[in-house]
């Protein structure tokens, strides 16, 4: 397991479908650079060459007879692969890493959406990741009827969202368990988590999303 470089730091955007974690994610990315940090953005599922074809098998809308523990253990081999290939080697070059979803997420859907035991995720978590955690996670926060009701708008305009959509085919019930899932883990980590509401403008986000994280006291003197 790496531990991060002083001049290093792992950021992660979280939060239900609909907050706008992609888009905020890439505005993030861009603020950093333009305030002089060398920054790279990256995703989960899919950061990698490996990570964008477990992508594609695991958000179709035409696996939906997927198993909980399919779904747990595709998530973790690519993250697996997302860290080795290209989280720690960008932190050992000192540079900021922001990643749209990371383990916050699993125990999140798999673990409080799909009812898996909280230990199993944590145990694979321990074995795949050696319990890595960000620096900082900034969790968008959004009623489940407002986050599906945007979610849903997207995936019907886009068709590449579109064939992405099984987490939005889910019922309210699973995402009402993903968020309060996330509050939990907000909760008992407070340190770590930062939640923002989403409810704003993409620009008021945007803002809203940098100033919690330089509160937060953890971003290093950019060079």
């Amino acid at each position: 397991m790496l531990s991060s470089p002083a001049l290093s730091i792992f950021v992660t955007l979280e939060g239900i479908e609909g907050t706008g974690k992609s888009t905020q994610a890439t505005r993030l990315a861009k603020r950093l650079r333009a305030e002089g940090y060398d920054c790279l953005l990256t995703r989960e599922p899919g950061g990698t060459a490996i990570g964008r074809e477990i992508r594609q098998v695991i958000l179709s809308p035409k696996n939906h007879r997927m198993c909980a523990e399919t779904e747990l253990g595709l998530y973790f081999s690519d993250r697996a692969q997302h860290l080795r290939e290209v989280v720690w080697p960008a932190l050992e070059a000192r540079r900021i890493v922001v990643s749209d979803r990371f383990t916050d997420s699993t125990l999140a859907y798999q673990g409080h959406g799909r009812g898996l035991p909280l230990r199993l995720v944590r145990s694979l978590d321990r074995i795949m990741t050696g319990e890595f955690r960000p620096t900082v996670t900034l969790l968008l926060d959004l009623t489940v009827q407002e986050g599906l009701l945007r979610a849903r708008r997207r995936n019907r305009e886009s068709a590449a969202h579109g064939r992405e959509g099984r987490f939005e085919e889910e019922e309210l019930a699973f995402h009402q368990r993903v968020r309060k899932g996330y509050a939990q883990l907000a909760k008992k980590d407070p340190d770590r988590y930062v939640t923002v509401s989403a409810t704003g403008t993409i620009k008021e986000v945007t803002e809203a999303l940098w100033l919690a994280l330089k509160r937060t006291g953890k971003l290093p003197r950019a060079k």
